[in-house]
């Protein structure tokens, strides 16, 4: 028998939806139980070493950090979502570090009271997907007909900016054909709809308010 899995999430948590969609993507059945970060309770602090979520509860044991969740989900549930070739497999994982550095920026433009702060998170955001757009094929997705561990992680990046875009266009994407099509199909996959709960725009526009800062005023200005 396969030991319970329980994933360990927080309702805005890009990193957390990466694992939600790969459990999904697999079909494997699986707990989900949100902690309040703001006030973590004390069985979560007993068990998570750094403090955050996701954890992924297997059995008795407890995986943390979203990287090696979603690699030890890969490596032991079908179907495999990372390529067979060692090679491509090493730039996948490369390219999964590159979306975390993206997600840097995105937090730093939802929570910074900087303008210039602001100003140069969004170029570096937009330098990223600069060279997301020549590494795209034909699509629809990353590495073109499969879906692979990288979409998994670009889509919770992605979804940001349904909210972002009703508030301005900063620019991110504008022009870049290949970038916007993957949004728009990784947007589609039930996997990446299903990896959030049904309010998450309205949690996440409370969530920018609570922190009021540079994009909040943007809104408040427009």
């Amino acid at each position: 028998m396969s030991a319970k899995l329980t994933l360990v999430s927080f309702d805005l948590c890009p990193y957390v939806q990466r694992a939600a969609i790969v459990l999904a993507e697999k079909g494997v059945s699986f707990e989900r139980i949100d902690v309040d970060l703001s006030n973590k309770p004390g069985w979560f602090k007993a068990i998570s070493p750094l403090g955050k979520v996701p954890l992924l509860k297997v059995g008795d044991e407890v995986l943390f950090e979203s990287a090696a969740l979603v690699e030890y989900l890969d490596e032991t549930k079908q179907p495999r979502l990372h390529p067979e070739d060692a090679l491509t497999r090493a730039r996948h994982r490369a390219w999964m570090e590159f979306g975390s550095a993206a997600l840097g920026d995105i937090w730093t433009m939802e929570t910074t009271t900087g303008q210039s702060t602001f100003d140069d998170a969004g170029a570096r955001l937009r330098q990223k997907m600069e060279r997301l757009e020549t590494e795209i094929g034909t699509g629809p997705y990353f590495a073109g007909e499969a879906f692979s561990i990288v979409d998994a992680v670009f889509a919770p990046a992605f979804r940001y900016f349904d909210v972002f875009d009703t508030i301005a266009d900063f620019g991110v994407f504008t022009g870049l054909g290949k970038v916007g099509a993957w949004r728009q199909a990784l947007a589609r996959r039930p996997s990446v709809k299903n990896a959030v709960v049904a309010d998450y725009n309205d949690r996440l526009r409370r969530f920018l308010a609570m922190k009021n800062g540079v994009i909040v005023n943007r809104s408040a200005a427009a």
